[in-house]
């Protein structure tokens, strides 16, 4: 067979998440590498920390693909003074390129928030905030329950799809039958108000602001936090077994070190 490149990988993953599905803001992409340099290993992570790097370079990774972008701001000078420049300075060094499809793997067709919604048999699937020219799948995902359940429940049936072994916290009628649940994973507090537009009852995020849930509590909606990693680390576990699935000669697998930084005390 033929040798895989870096490229080879990015044309995949820009096929199941199309970077114009990205928000504005977003910085996605290949960020960091040789788009002809031939790998054997790829490496999935959420976040890249110093322990994803120090992994990468001890596995010999050719590519990290990660979820959240690094850097995802434009950096004035790259030194080992920050931890962002000394990530970046040692994944230079080790030749490991970086790719991030961020809030474009959010809104894919097969993406995160498509995937929560299927993961609760969701029927009538629809975008929480509607499509527009820059992003015509648009973004979060809401649907209808295959039968009326307590709110508290499914809250508690999310957790337990992701494997979260700390408590989720709700906010709202946590007690009330529903039928209407949307997903926003990550951070999305700023999907609440377009959420109870659509008829949800609940939400199913990562994190919220104080206020969001505030504003949610005042619209009588209920929330689900599962927390940021929860919410979406599952996913790229998937997506390691999908490259997998698609590129047989390669060496894939999801970042061993990478766990959920907040801690119950």
């Amino acid at each position: 067979m033929s040798a895989v490149t870096v490229d080879a990988v990015c044309q995949t993953l820009s096929q199941w998440a199309p970077l114009e599905l990205a928000e504005s803001w977003d910085n996605v992409g290949l960020l960091i590498g040789d788009r002809h340099r031939e790998i054997g290993k790829v490496m999935t992570c959420l976040t890249v920390t110093p322990g994803v790097v120090a992994e990468a370079i001890e596995q010999q990774a050719g590519l990290i693909v990660t979820h959240h972008p690094i850097p995802f701001r434009p950096l004035p000078r790259i030194t080992s003074d920050s931890i962002t420049g000394e990530i970046l300075w040692r994944l230079i060094g080790a030749k490991i390129a970086v790719y991030s499809a961020h809030t474009a793997f959010d809104s894919a067709a097969e993406g995160i928030n498509q995937s929560w919604a299927q993961s609760l048999g969701l029927s009538s699937i629809e975008p929480i905030n509607d499509p527009t020219t820059e992003n015509p799948l648009g973004s979060g995902r809401h649907g209808t329950l295959p039968t009326e359940t307590p709110t508290r429940d499914v809250i508690r049936r999310c957790a337990e799809w992701v494997d979260c072994r700390q408590a989720p916290r709700g906010v709202g009628p946590l007690d009330r039958p529903i039928t209407r649940v949307g997903f926003a994973c990550g951070s999305g507090g700023s999907f609440v108000a377009q959420a109870a537009r659509c008829g949800c009852q609940l939400l199913i995020t990562g994190e919220a602001s104080f206020h969001d849930c505030l504003e949610a509590e005042s619209r009588g909606m209920a929330l689900g936090l599962l927390g940021h990693y929860h919410s979406e680390r599952f996913a790229m576990e998937q997506l390691a077994k999908r490259l997998a699935g698609t590129f047989p000669t390669l060496t894939l697998w999801p970042s061993a070190a990478e766990s959920d930084p907040i801690q119950t005390v």
